[in-house]
Parts: structure tokens; sequence; C-alpha cells
């Protein structure tokens, strides 16, 4: 595969306003027994997280309990718990840093311990060190090598707006991922600007898809030429079939395009077992846990030290630039009812 450039990534969401989104967990009761567990609501699905909880429990002897479910839905239910006074979790694993805003504004998040908090950079985590990154994605524009010639694609995602990409782009506007993108372009281009890119995307007759695995698959295909995507949907498509004819370009640095979005991870406030909880989080932060995330996964390791594989571009931490964007009129349910003023339907 072709290896892309270098690159500075120059935004991170921190604190997208929480609206509900579908559940996608189980419904197993996630209440965790003993002092030697740790209960864990996980926004992060199965098949991505498993394997590593099942490693810090091989390697601690600390059982772990999960509920799985989406984000935002396990946000509004721990925050339900902690209004009854019944709080399950000890740790929240989210997909991106919305939700965790959302319980640490409500005060359901503890601080977290200095030394789990410098194990990153201060850009990947809280300011008030409630919560901290562990992996991320960084948003790019994923294109198929047989139909387009790259010297072709925009240095900036403002440029796919232009009349040459019509018919030619997907996009997935009721993905979260798309949705974190777009309101951090309103906290960084404003609305204005945000809401007429929209309107451009819309303009030039996009195909939408539900996911960015789909979306990604069907530029392997042909079905379409280029896609609006996170990162690593094309690695593991290569993982799976080294021939697909898909590759990454990187829009440049500081583009709203080029956004990184981080997973993260909280201890909940009065939790019992704080320091297991600790210890988990620090796992996931420590070598293997690193390790995972950059080779099984395809993302971004976050800890500071931790290595890259070779075909991921290197991040450069002190260009990152926290956005806050929690003062944002209408947060993530606003940036929704843009997207669907635009004409964009997932």
């Amino acid at each position: 595969m072709p290896r892309p450039h270098p690159l500075h990534v120059t935004a991170t969401i921190v604190a997208l306003a929480l609206t509900a989104a579908g559940c996608g967990g189980d419904d197993q009761d996630a209440s965790g027994s003993g002092s030697d567990s740790v209960t864990i609501y996980s926004g992060r699905t199965e098949d991505l997280v498993q394997p590593i909880l099942d490693a810090f429990t091989d390697e601690t002897g600390i059982d772990v309990d999960v509920k799985y479910g989406s984000s935002a839905d396990l946000a509004l239910l721990i925050e339900e718990e902690a209004a009854a006074d019944r709080v399950r979790a000890d740790v929240f694993l989210s997909q991106s840093p919305g939700s965790l805003g959302y319980l640490e504004q409500n005060g359901r998040l503890a601080e977290l311990p200095d030394a789990t908090l410098d194990l990153v950079p201060a850009g990947v985590r809280d300011d008030d060190g409630r919560w901290i990154g562990f992996s991320g994605r960084q948003r790019v524009l994923n294109y198929n090598t047989e139909l387009v010639d790259p010297a072709d694609l925009a240095d900036s995602v403002l440029g796919m707006t232009d009349p040459e990409w019509n018919g030619r782009i997907g996009v997935a506007p009721g993905n979260g991922s798309f949705q974190d993108f777009v309101t951090a372009m309103r906290a960084t281009e404003g609305d204005d600007a945000t809401r007429s890119w929209l309107e451009g995307i819309a303009a030039n007759d996009p195909v939408t898809y539900p996911t960015n695995s789909a979306i990604v698959a069907a530029v392997g295909r042909g079905e379409i030429e280029v896609a609006l995507v996170n990162h690593y949907y094309n690695f593991r498509a290569l993982d799976e079939d080294p021939n697909v004819p898909s590759a990454n370009h990187y829009f440049d640095p500081g583009d709203p395009g080029a956004i990184l979005i981080v997973t993260g991870a909280a201890i909940l406030d009065g939790s019992e077992r704080a320091d297991s909880a600790a210890r988990l989080i620090e796992f996931l932060l420590g070598p293997e846990g690193q390790k995972y995330f950059a080779s099984e996964t395809f993302e971004y390791p976050l800890a500071i030290g931790a290595p890259l594989p070779g075909d991921l571009p290197p991040l450069d931490f002190a260009a990152i630039d926290v956005v806050h964007v929690d003062d944002l009129a209408g947060g993530l349910e606003q940036t929704r009812q843009m997207i669907a003023d635009a004409g964009l339907e997932g």
C-alpha cells in the first residue's frame, strides 16, 4: 500500500453535547461483585475491546464485567443510575469525548490520578483531569486508487464541494464520527461556513451509507470514487484483502477535515473500586494496551512514547489544538439538524 505522508493533527473533539443514539449493546446485568473485579460500561464494541480487557484480567487477576452499548445511551444510563444513587459502573469507555463531557458537566466523573493523566499529552485528556484518551481515529478522504489520481485530491475538506466531485463522493451523515467532525467544523469555521459546506456537499449528489465500513467497501468496489471516513477502516480493509484498490488521503495540517477523534476513559464518581479502575485505564495506556490498539484495531495509540505501526503517519502532539465545542448552540443536536436541513439523510 502507498505510505501516507507525515502530518500534524490540529483538532481534537473534547466535549460534544449529548443526544440519545440507538442502543447497540446487550441487556446483561453489568453489576460487578467482589473487590477483585471492575465493572465497565463500554461504548466501544465487544470485538474491539474485549480481547484487551481479557488480557487485563490475565495479567492482574481482576475480573471485568462489561455492559456494551452506544456511548450516548450508556452515558444516559449512568446519569439515570446516578440520579437514583445506584451507579453500577466503575469505568466508562466512550467512543468519543462527547458522552464523557456530558457526564463531566453533570458531576459524574471522578478526578483521575496525576500518574494516570501524565501518561498522555495534554491535548488528548480533559483539562480538569476527569477523563483521558487512550486511542484515536483521524478523519481522512478514502479513495479508489484505480479511479482517482491522488494529485487531483483537494488539500482541504472544504474543496470537496467543488462540482468536479458531483456523484463521486460517499458520506455517512447518520454516523457519529461524521457528526463529530461537522460539530468540530462548527467550532473552528463557524456555523455559517459549516452550513454552506454541508449544502455544497449535498449539491454534489453524494451517495449516503450507514457506516464507515460500508463506505470503504463501496470505494474498494468502485461504486464511489472517494469518501469521508475515519482512517482505520481502510487499514482494516487492506488487512482483510491487500489487493483492495483503496488508500487514505490526508488533508493539510490545521484543516477541519484532519481532526483526531479521541476514544476516552473515565472513573465514575463514587466508585468503590477506584484503585482497580485506575489500574485498568493505566493498562489500556501501557505497552500491551497501546500495542493492541495500534496493531489490532489500527487506531492511533495516545500514550507518550507509544510506537506506531509502520503504515500510520506520525502525530505531532505539540500541534494538536483542543477544540471546546460544548458551548455551541444546540451542540450535537443542532449539528444533526443542520445536516438534515442541508438535505443529507443518514
